[in-house]
């Protein structure tokens, strides 16, 4: 068989054969590996998921400008979501307090309410809490996943994956049902900081994902919102906010700040 080959098949090509792998992908681009046309028949035809490359036009432009740009996202729902202006990137800890919980809930609710597109990772915590606040405000959400497209992880918000896969935007660098490693979850927090305008972190403990997104977040020039907390509770939003985080006690602390 002979291949008229297209830019977004040799993308799609080395994404599927490495995995999603960006640094793999690089290298075979850069070294002009092998276009094998009989594997990527193979690998093509086990692919699920809807996909757009970095050369689509439909590839949102600020993410063709974060560090290592996904050469290829592989997505469920409606990719238009990662077109509107009002995203907002909201991350903190997995074993979150009933003080995180409730901030989460009422912060999140009412973003959504005002046309905020809430982005965060599925995992359990302040995540999930965020996904399902905006759900709940009939407003929109998109999850951005630290494993394959079609692998759930954390297999307890499977519910929450499917919901968000058939009426939101369930996006991931990561093509088939592939696990998460150890290593992906610290490289998805880049598309977290780049996908949002700026990022609410209702509660965090230091070191963790949400510092890396933090960072992510502060090296592309984007605001951070931090919810601040009783002197007599352990965590460290206050910390972040002696830092130079912005206090918020609701939405419209965000809202106003956006104006």
């Amino acid at each position: 068989m002979i291949f008229l080959l297209k830019g977004q098949d040799i993308l799609l090509y080395f994404a599927l054969k490495h995995l999603g792998d960006w640094d793999k992908i690089y290298a075979s681009i850069k070294n002009k590996d092998r276009f094998d046309d009989e594997e990527f028949i193979s690998l093509k035809t086990k692919l699920k998921s809807f996909y757009v490359t970095i050369i689509d036009d439909s590839y949102p432009e600020y993410l063709r400008h974060a560090f290592k740009p996904p050469f290829v996202i592989f997505y469920y729902g409606d990719l238009d979501l990662l077109m509107l202006n009002n995203r907002i990137t909201v991350v903190g800890s997995r074993d979150c307090s009933s003080y995180g919980e409730q901030a989460t809930q009422i912060i999140v609710s009412e973003l959504a309410k005002e046309n905020y597109v809430i982005v965060s990772g599925l995992a359990r915590g302040i995540d999930a809490i965020a996904h399902k606040a905006a759900i709940d405000a009939m407003g929109k959400t998109i999850a951005v996943l630290g494993s394959g497209i079609d692998c759930c992880y954390p297999k307890q918000n499977k519910a929450l994956y499917e919901k968000i896969k058939n009426e939101h935007l369930l996006i991931s660098e990561y093509p088939f049902d592939e696990c998460a490693g150890k290593d992906n979850f610290p490289k998805r927090n880049r598309l977290l900081a780049a996908i949002g305008n700026a990022v609410l972190v209702p509660e965090f403990k230091m070191p963790s994902g949400t510092s890396i997104t933090i960072s992510c977040a502060l090296n592309l020039g984007k605001d951070i919102y931090c919810v601040p907390f009783p002197i007599n509770k352990e965590n460290s939003n206050n910390k972040l906010i002696k830092e130079g985080a912005i206090l918020v006690t609701s939405a419209f602390d965000i809202i106003e700040d956006k104006k």
